[in-house]
């Protein structure tokens, strides 16, 4: 892929990350990568550890200073990542309105207003699946949304305790979720950030990957999801060639949230 794009990364303008634009874009342009979309955490809901950490001002303010030093190395985005944009869906439309961005991801990090990681260990794994699953399609369904991010994340914790989830206890759900957001015009993100750890695995599973593209999903990006400059662009190949081996002919880039296609 001569045109690579990394769609999915944090800084100091979230609440998990310490990493300066300034060095995310560096890193990128290091690395050979063509353009890049910022998408920081952020919830309306005031119990969330997302809620309050991003001023909107200074996040755009910084993207701007960023395309003018990096104006014919990078091409720069604003995006934002949205944690359960489903609720309280009037304030975050009242929020997003003036941004004017390019790119929204939708995520679900909270089942019950409880972490992931704890609503795991408080139901076990099977009912904590079910209901993530059932959430993202909550989400899926009503949410203004782009791309939804790493759609089996809870793999990610339970995967310490459990192994790897089974695909066919949960194919007719996540097959909702698919068709819901083939319907809607909402894609996938291929997120790398698993292959980073020892899950050693892409978010969603190349099962998920294949079920999209078999019931005509074609809305796909790909994002590194780095919180820190050094992880930036990391197995980014790796998903192109995921991509490729689902059966898909191109990424996606976006541009006031309209997606246009990038040649794998």
């Amino acid at each position: 892929m001569k045109y690579l794009l990394d769609y999915h990364h944090h800084t100091n303008h979230s609440f998990d990350s310490t990493a300066t634009m300034v060095d995310v874009c560096n890193t990128a342009v290091d690395k050979g990568i063509k353009e890049v979309c910022f998408t920081e955490h952020y919830s309306v809901n005031p119990v969330a550890p997302t809620y309050g950490h991003i001023v909107f001002k200074d996040y755009l303010k910084e993207i701007a200073e960023c395309r003018a030093l990096f104006n014919n190395q990078l091409i720069i985005k604003a995006g934002i990542e949205l944690c359960e944009p489903h609720l309280l869906k009037d304030q975050y439309a009242a929020s997003l309105a003036p941004l004017n961005l390019d790119f929204i991801l939708g995520s679900i990090h909270n089942l019950n207003e409880q972490k992931l990681r704890i609503y795991l260990e408080n139901h076990g794994e099977k009912v904590a699946y079910t209901n993530y699953f059932l959430e993202v399609l909550n989400m899926v369904r009503h949410a203004d949304i782009d791309i939804i991010a790493h759609l089996d994340l809870l793999k990610r914790y339970a995967f310490p305790l459990y192994g790897h989830y089974v695909f066919e206890e949960y194919k007719d759900i996540v097959a909702a979720i698919l068709e819901t957001a083939i319907e809607r015009n909402i894609g996938v993100e291929i997120n790398t950030s698993g292959w980073r750890t020892t899950l050693n695995a892409p978010l969603p599973s190349i099962e998920i990957l294949q079920l999209y593209r078999d019931l005509g999903g074609e809305l796909l990006t790909i994002g590194s999801d780095s919180h820190a400059a050094t992880t930036v662009g990391s197995h980014l190949e790796e998903a192109v060639l995921l991509a490729k081996s689902c059966g898909f002919k191109h990424v996606y880039k976006y541009e006031k949230r309209k997606p246009s296609p990038v040649i794998l």
